[in-house]
């Protein structure tokens, strides 16, 4: 049984067929592509969601193929104006995991297939419209016939030109950064290049140029290069070209050699405002692009399909109520915005012009990084662990919507196994044990000890505080979950 259909099958694509295969709901992943991505594309993977991943199963893989990058250096006229570095960022995973997209996208399908699922290729959707209680889509596959598919959900995770917005008609708002940008991955050599596991990047007049290491002993090179001219694209660089940059940005003493892949690219910054319309979802870049500053883009949409799957899973297993989904949206499009504004003030930071304003930020910045709250704090928004919920439905309490710490967990973490349970956390072990007798469908069946002792937890399946409570405010908890629980719409699920 189809109980989702997915389009597009990217890391978020691919990571939302995953997790829902995993929670037991039958599952199809559909592209229109012959193959899976063949460049390095999205170079990262963050601290929060290597974690996530560990809910999924899947991050030791990552860990084996991937380069742990320990920090970043920021650099100006052959200076070094700050290192930033990641060693004391609040999670096991204190590092920049760099891997490359191609090999991001094949762990993920050997992880899907683990469940039974692959992914459907050279299939697309070429239409869809509501029907009774789900969605009615049209599937053209390689050989030109089509198929009709009735599903309770649908997913858009096909990109920032997502056939499945376009079909909603829902505005994605933004513009057009505008610079071209060259990109290239090559092998650089001689004693001036950047240690072989550190981002870094050079400040110059004439814009920025950036180096992300790459396992293998390959390195991304990304630098502006002029303003866009839509009458005048511009040729595809050349090796000469990368080698010119090096020398007049980077102060030369090293080369680039062995080119994989020489392009032009633009930023755009664009986002949907809401990303669920009745039962289809947006996820990815389908819902929000960004600059590629801080290596956020793939992290973020990959986390969008954890905080969504779980909730639909719950959903389509009858263990939630409808309304659970409606805490989607808001999360994550606030997360979007965050991500959109942040990644916008590093471009613009990167690319100024003007010389006194350029000279302005060097002096700010070398002081600033000199700074160790400063560099914390840029560790620490770029690893993504600060992100958090408050504003949202499912928070309820004092600091309710904050990423639960992995080290007070005290056991597993929340969401680990094969169905998503929120988890009590309660002193009072006898009426935890009643608490969670009376929402089996919702609570891990055995309530854990409060990290220090005392109060009242819910923690979702995704490792966010739900509802923070006085230990003896039990009337509280209740009342959390009945709402979780209550089927107040039809939900197109099945029961558990």
């Amino acid at each position: 049984m189809t109980d989702v259909l997915i389009v597009g099958a990217g890391p978020v694509g691919l990571t939302m067929a995953a997790e829902l295969a995993r929670y037991g709901v039958g599952v199809r992943l559909i592209d229109r592509a012959p193959h899976a991505t063949e460049t390095s594309k999205a170079l990262v993977i963050w601290s929060r969601t290597l974690e996530l991943m560990d809910r999924m199963g899947c991050t030791q893989a990552f860990l084996d193929v991937g380069l742990p990058a320990p920090g970043a250096s920021i650099r100006s006229g052959g200076k070094v104006l700050g290192n930033p570095r990641f060693g004391d960022i609040a999670s096991a995973y204190n590092f920049a995991l760099m891997i490359p997209q191609r090999d991001t996208e094949r762990l993920l399908a050997a992880h899907l297939q683990s469940f039974g699922v692959e992914v459907e290729r050279q299939v697309e959707m070429v239409g869809f419209s509501e029907a009774a209680g789900g969605v009615e889509a049209c599937l053209r596959h390689a050989d030109g016939s089509e198929e009709t598919v009735r599903t309770p959900w649908l997913i858009g995770c096909d990109g920032a030109h997502s056939t499945v917005r376009h079909r909603l008609d829902l505005a994605f708002e933004g513009s057009a950064q505008g610079d071209d940008w060259l990109l290239a991955d090559v092998r650089l050599d001689g004693p001036g290049a950047p240690p072989p596991d550190e981002i870094a990047t050079y400040l110059h007049r004439d814009g920025p140029f950036v180096i992300f290491p790459i396992p293998g002993g390959r390195a991304r090179v990304v630098a502006t290069v002029g303003k866009t001219d839509a009458t005048h694209p511009r040729p595809d660089p050349s090796l000469d070209d990368v080698q010119d940059l090096i020398d007049q940005r980077a102060g030369g003493g090293f080369r680039a050699s062995d080119p994989v892949w020489l392009t032009h690219f633009r930023i755009n910054e664009r986002k949907v405002t809401d990303y669920q319309r009745g039962h289809v979802f947006l996820a990815g870049d389908a819902a929000h692009i960004h600059s590629p500053a801080g290596g956020q883009g793939m992290n973020t949409g990959m986390q969008d399909a954890v905080n969504l799957a779980w909730k639909l899973a719950m959903v389509v297993r009858g263990q939630a109520g409808e309304s659970l989904l409606d805490s989607y949206s808001p999360e994550r499009s606030a997360v979007g915005d965050m991500v959109l504004r942040n990644a916008g003030r590093l471009t613009d930071m990167a690319t100024l012009s003007n010389p006194a304003a350029q000279a302005a930020r060097n002096l700010a910045l070398r002081f600033l990084l000199g700074l160790h709250a400063v560099r914390d704090r840029m560790a620490t928004q770029m690893s993504e662990i600060e992100i958090a919920y408050a504003g949202s439905p499912l928070s309820k309490g004092r600091g309710a919507g904050a990423r639960w710490d992995p080290e007070t967990y005290g056991g597993p973490p929340p969401g680990a196994g094969g169905e998503p349970r929120f988890v009590l956390y309660a002193a009072d072990a006898a009426r935890g044990a009643a608490l969670t007798g009376r929402f089996p469908g919702l609570l891990e069946s055995t309530p854990r000890s409060p990290p220090d002792g005392s109060g009242l937890f819910v923690v979702r399946p995704d490792g966010y505080l739900g509802l923070s409570a006085g230990e003896k405010i039990w009337d509280d908890a209740e009342q959390y979950l009945r709402a979780l629980a209550q089927s107040d719409r039809h939900t197109g699920g099945r029961a558990s």
